[in-house]
């Protein structure tokens, strides 16, 4: 089973760090975001990916190109012209980058990657969230569900602390309580092959008229998940999931 990942976006909500590489490349804990998501998928046992990159994708194309560079240790023979590299560590991946275009939407780079999915299910995702999402429960909930596509739906928690007001004295002060009990689309994806059908071309947004089209026919279900949900949105995301990664033990860390 294959993993679809978006890529291509120009992330300017984190121009900070996007004036110089995708968003999908900012790093966490000294690893991309993207890395952690391929991660979090491996450790469900899903090793074959296609990237859908656009804007700055060169720079995807060469961290995986370097690999062995980025993950071992190295020795060059300058004279010689040779490298060795020492305490090879390779991941069981399969990873197939596809150039989706700098401006397409997020449902055209999806329909411009279908002849790489052969007619099968796929998992699909963005490249800026991490979960500890149960991917292997969540597919077996698709297969129950018997719809053509299934979105992963979280309830986000609130950003701001909250206030009981009685007139103008405040009774009761939580700092950034749980959201407003909304279900929101985490990514995380599963979906049959016949979804592509429901986008058009580039310009197709796929949380528009793709999702709304398969909710309003029957055909998207939900799995609910209450863990640990982090989008990469702004500088103060990144911040935050790099402090969680320093602790030792970061919450979407599914893999040994």
């Amino acid at each position: 089973m294959k993993a679809v990942i978006l890529a291509g976006g120009l992330g300017t909500r984190i121009s900070e760090e996007t004036g110089v590489r995708p968003k999908p490349m900012i790093e966490i804990g000294g690893r991309p975001v993207l890395w952690h998501i391929m991660k979090i998928y491996a450790s469900h046992g899903i090793n074959d990916f296609v990237i859908c990159c656009g804007y700055k994708g060169y720079l995807i194309k060469e961290y995986f190109a370097n690999y062995f560079l980025h993950m071992s240790d190295v020795t060059f023979d300058m004279e010689h012209n040779r490298m060795e590299v020492h305490s090879r560590h390779a991941e069981p991946w399969r990873v197939t980058l596809v150039d989706t275009g700098e401006h397409t939407q997020t449902g055209g780079r999806l329909k411009r990657v279908a002849s790489y999915l052969q007619g099968e299910r796929f998992c699909f995702t963005y490249g800026d969230g991490v979960a500890n999402v149960d991917i292997r429960a969540q597919i077996t909930f698709h297969d129950s569900s018997r719809t053509l596509a299934t979105v992963c739906a979280v309830q986000p928690p609130g950003r701001f602390g909250a206030l009981d007001l009685d007139g103008q004295r405040i009774t009761s002060f939580t700092e950034k309580p749980q959201g407003d009990g909304t279900w929101v689309n985490g990514g995380f994806f599963v979906l049959e092959p016949q979804v592509l059908d429901y986008i058009a071309g580039d310009d197709d947004i796929w949380e528009r008229g793709p999702l709304e089209r398969l909710a309003q026919e029957g055909q998207l279900s939900a799995y609910r998940h209450a863990g640990f949900w982090q989008p990469m949105d702004t500088l103060r995301d990144k911040i935050k999931l790099e402090q969680l990664w320093e602790t030792g033990a970061p919450p979407w860390k599914t893999w040994r």
